[in-house]
């Protein structure tokens, strides 16, 4: 994608200007687009659709006033064709929201240029080396991210899912099927309505009477019947997995 269309969002004018100074300063960066609340970026992107010239990526505050970030996120997800959403915020507190939004990023201010830069190679669609899939744990009021590699197994919670790694469990308000489409390709298959195995964590593959089992760090975990031959030529085609 060359020659982007951005709008950027804020309900603070500093910020604002800001953040229009270094986008305007990238030559990826075609047309710019301000607005200072959602309703009016909400209005700027549908008439950019119908006029045919979509925006492609809109960099956006959460906390203003009237339909704030989140829901914005979310309503412009629903477009037909959605711009990729950069959020752009003081508050690590949303990050979960973002990665369910499947927003591109997460720029916390102020605003470093680099990882401004960064934001927009990722609208972009240019390469870049691949970094590790990781998700936000809210702990104690403090975000952190666990990265897929670390992650043996996952298991359902309800509308949560708990990600099992060496140093413990960790609840995250992601659905188990949402973490299985988006860890496919990272290694991680379903074994079972309930749970999301990492294949380089498997230990053993165990068969009982008909039973199939994985143990994974020590604990033991069920395979449907379903389940349990595509698991088997998992196993048996990778070779990355622990020994």
């Amino acid at each position: 994608m060359a020659g982007l269309r951005v709008l950027a969002v804020d309900d603070e004018a500093p910020a604002l200007e800001d953040l229009a100074f270094w986008l305007r300063a990238d030559p990826r960066v075609e047309e710019l687009s301000l607005a200072r609340d959602g309703a009016a970026a909400l209005r700027q992107v549908d008439r950019a659709l119908a006029g045919r010239r979509p925006i492609d990526a809109v960099f956006l505050d959460i906390r203003m006033p009237g339909l704030d970030g989140v829901v914005l996120g979310r309503l412009l997800a629903q477009f037909a064709r959605p711009p990729e959403i950069v959020y752009v915020t003081a508050h690590d507190v949303h990050a979960v929201d973002a990665f369910e939004i499947k927003a591109a990023d997460y720029l916390l201010k102020p605003v470093r240029p680099e990882r401004l830069a960064e934001a927009i190679r990722r609208v972009s669609g240019a390469p870049a080396d691949p970094e590790p899939e990781s998700v936000p744990v809210e702990l104690a009021g403090v975000t952190r991210f666990v990265a897929a590699a670390d992650v043996w197994y996952v298991e359902a919670h309800g509308d949560y899912a708990r990600l099992h790694t060496a140093s413990g469990g960790h609840l995250v308000r992601i659905p188990l099927a949402a973490l299985e489409e988006r860890w496919r390709a990272a290694g991680f298959v379903r074994v079972h309505r309930s749970h999301l195995v990492a294949v380089r964590y498997v230990e053993e593959l165990r068969l009982d009477s008909g039973r199939c089992t994985v143990l994974i760090g020590g604990t033991e975990l069920p395979v449907s019947r379903r389940h349990t031959r595509e698991l088997r030529d998992l196993l048996v085609r990778d070779t990355r997995r622990p020994r």
